[in-house]
């Protein structure tokens, strides 16, 4: 299609792409700003030519950067007049105050919650009360520009702990590129049955969807996505239970509980996945014993964030029983680079593959310049190199780590 005529310039509209909106779709911005202008005008704006970034034609689709300008022609507004209004969702004292006692930690960018074990994360059918309805509680209700928070990660419905919030639609989208890059740290505290043999590794078991269960439940599947976590023995109570810390360095469904199981310690309270196995005897709570401690990730404003859950009062009474010191553990994750992402493990095999091939040339080179004048020249072809790693047990998705053994009661 031709380019159709372009605005007068002193009726056109400039903006600036704000910080919050750095990594937006463009389409996502006028959303956000413009939202009373439909997306069959921004699509036929972009088309002819009138919508600009920094002076480029645009795409709906096309991502903007902090600092960009863009240009939007006058006009556009629907029939209607604009997008409905949102409804407000209207809640209890008591769940105002509850979602005030959640707060951990709040910034222009985040509100950390500290999630009580036995509410959901989101709504879903019979389930009316969780996190995600309370974050209504946040939004002022003099001002209706103020973005109502959303949720930028998960926590199962028993396990309690830090839950980062996104306060904007900018830094959602911060916080999401974390948790997708595996570059925010996320450690967990753990009550498990027995003493697992190994005090620290990584558990290293694929996940996938059980048969039957409508994906409410997963289980071990050499053919199902790959999952690692990290866990160390902090200490022990005897050979009836243990306290761990856990690190997954993938996102699967209840991969922290799947694991544990897999290797014979369920978590305590797990009854999902560790049957009657996962209840200890005495006064210890039945409940859920898995904690989100702490979390540590990259702010939109330059200065990571750090925050650490207390634990719940069923979990603290538990380690009190079983004689565990919480001094004994700050849940610092391990010091040193997050895990290479899937595109840095191709280029770097890529770059392994290229200089192989250079040293090989050079190889051949040298024998080409020693070999005898007359007759063939005598060249050996040497074998391939064979692919490292060590070869695991059969069984065992545990890959060992030295570490001390944890402290006997």
């Amino acid at each position: 299609m031709a380019d159709g005529p372009l605005a007068p310039e002193d009726t056109i509209r400039r903006f600036t792409v704000g910080h919050d909106d750095d990594g937006a779709r463009l389409d996502r911005w006028f959303k956000r700003h413009l939202p009373q202008i439909g997306f069959n005008t921004i699509s036929r704006w972009a088309r002819t030519g009138q919508i600009r970034v920094d002076g480029k034609r645009a795409r709906p689709e096309d991502r903007i950067s902090a600092g960009q300008e863009i240009r939007v022609p006058p006009g556009g507004e629907s029939a209607s007049g604009g997008a409905p209004k949102r409804q407000r969702i209207q809640l209890t004292e008591d769940e105002l105050a509850e979602a005030d006692a959640m707060v951990l930690h709040r910034d222009r960018a985040a509100i950390v919650l500290n999630k009580p074990p036995g509410l959901a994360t989101q709504g879903g059918t019979g389930t009316k009360h969780h996190v995600d309805r309370l974050l209504e509680a946040f939004v002022p209700e003099e001002d209706s520009k103020v973005p109502r928070p959303r949720l930028v990660h998960r926590l199962d419905k028993d396990t309690s702990g830090v839950l980062l919030t996104a306060a904007t639609p900018g830094s959602a989208a911060f916080f999401s590129k974390r948790f997708s890059g595996r570059s925010a740290k996320k450690i967990y505290w753990a009550l498990v049955t027995g003493v697992p043999d190994i005090a620290a590794g990584t558990i290293d078991l694929a996940l996938a969807k059980q048969p039957g269960t409508g994906g409410e439940k997963m289980m071990p599947d050499e053919e199902g996505q790959p999952a690692r976590t990290k866990y160390r023995v902090v200490d022990r109570a005897g050979n009836k239970a243990a306290w761990v810390e856990l690190e997954p360095l993938t996102g699967r469904t209840h991969q922290l509980r799947v694991h544990m199981a897999a290797i014979g310690h369920p978590i305590v309270g797990d009854g999902k996945y560790g049957g009657q196995a996962a209840f200890l005897t005495g006064s210890i709570s039945r409940k859920m014993h898995l904690h989100a401690r702490r979390l540590i990730i990259d702010h939109p404003d330059g200065v990571p964030l750090d925050v650490t859950a207390p634990l719940p009062d069923h979990f603290a009474a538990s380690m009190e029983q079983l004689g565990f010191d919480k001094t004994v553990s700050d849940a610092l994750p391990e010091e040193g680079p997050p895990p290479p992402t899937r595109e840095e493990k191709k280029i770097a095999a890529r770059r392994h593959a290229k200089d192989m091939r250079k040293e090989r040339r050079g190889e051949r080179r040298q024998r080409t310049a020693g070999a005898p004048k007359t007759g063939k020249p005598t060249t050996k072809r040497s074998a391939a190199p064979k692919k490292g790693g060590v070869k695991k047990g059969k069984g065992s998705p545990v890959s060992k780590k030295p570490a001390g053994k944890p402290r006997g009661k």
